[in-house]
């Protein structure tokens, strides 16, 4: 495994003097790399801690083969490539250039062009440019008329009200054979502010789609059990961007989930046979539930038996991080994932 810092926030003077200290920090931790979107930053990164590798951040909005080559002469060692570029754009890069270059495969997709959006620091006063988003573009807004305050009269779109900045999720594991063909170094997915249940989740479905394909590239075969793990995410639905083509109006979709993360093995009993459970979201007696691991097969079940830590009996699990005991079918490894079938109406 490997492990890389992002040190790409746009930084301002008050933010110069202590980062060669922090760098430092980096250097003697091991890190594998750091991404980076500022000049100054790379600079400075370059004369006091030469040894460490750096990526060049989405946030520096590279979408063409000039800019590849500009930081690859400055010694960037690989690029994130911007959101914006196609499947052929990104091709084309690849013939001219030998620098390690990476690409978002899977997540959100940001209103603004390469996440510079000023929305969330008007909003909240935290920055998305110094790595802080609060994501306002995915809140549900209301119209108020100036004559009528406090009345909130609703924007509807569909049956589930209105999305009109948020863009559905990329997502191209249907289309891993192309990215592969296309000479890209490292793909990545889209993990910040997101729920380890949807890390798991994601990274677990193109692992497998990955080594399936590795292992018998002429035979790969795509499984749609794979897209409905996918599903069980918090996601607002799926496009593949522009890798294809210029997006057309897609529909902006909220959407109802089925699946909600639960909660996180700590422990299996094997005398008892049952596990150890640290809650994320409610859940209660007789709810479905479905468990994973790395190395624990999915499992669904129905819950018949929860615990308290005094040994108690209880009907539900309501408070956050709440550690319960419940029965699962058979022996999972601890850091396994549960989540609950929701009721759709």
């Amino acid at each position: 495994k490997k492990v890389y810092v992002t040190v790409n926030i746009f930084a301002h003077n008050r933010d110069l003097p202590s980062l060669p200290s922090y760098l430092h920090s980096l250097s003697s931790l091991g890190v594998d790399g750091i991404i980076v979107s500022d000049p100054g930053v790379f600079q400075i990164a370059r004369k006091t801690q030469p040894q460490i590798p750096i990526h060049i951040s989405t946030q520096a909005n590279v979408t063409n083969l000039a800019s590849v080559q500009f930081w690859e002469e400055l010694g960037a060692n690989r690029v994130v490539l911007g959101r914006e570029l196609s499947l052929e754009e990104i091709k084309e890069i690849r013939l001219s250039s030998s620098l390690e270059l990476e690409s978002f495969i899977h997540g959100a997709m940001c209103l603004a062009y390469s996440g510079r959006c000023f929305l969330s620091s008007y909003l909240t006063g935290r920055s998305a440019n110094r790595g802080a988003c609060t994501h306002p573009c995915r809140w549900q807004y209301y119209l108020m008329e100036e004559k009528r305050p406090g009345q909130y009269l609703p924007v509807l779109e569909d049956s589930l009200g209105t999305s009109i900045m948020s863009s559905p999720d990329l997502c191209l594991i249907r289309q891993l054979p192309e990215l592969i063909d296309a000479g890209l170094n490292s793909w990545k997915i889209e993990g910040r502010m997101k729920s380890i249940h949807y890390v798991a989740t994601v990274t677990k479905t193109y692992r497998q789609a990955l080594d399936l394909y590795w292992g018998n590239p002429e035979d790969y075969d795509f499984k749609e059990s794979w897209w409905g793990e996918l599903e069980k995410t918090a996601d607002r639905g799926f496009t593949t961007g522009f890798y294809f083509g210029q997006p057309d109006r897609e529909k902006q979709w909220k959407g109802e989930h089925q699946w909600e993360f639960a909660g996180v093995v700590l422990c299996y009993d094997h005398c008892r046979q049952k596990a150890l459970v640290e809650q994320r979201n409610r859940f209660s007696r007789e709810d479905v539930l479905e468990v994973f691991g790395p190395n624990t097969p999915k499992k669904m079940f129905s819950l018949d038996y929860l615990e308290n830590e005094r040994g108690e009996r209880i009907s539900s699990a309501p408070h956050p991080q709440q550690k319960v005991w419940i029965n699962v079918p058979g022996e999972v490894e601890a850091y396994s994932m549960i989540r609950r079938l929701q009721s759709v109406e």
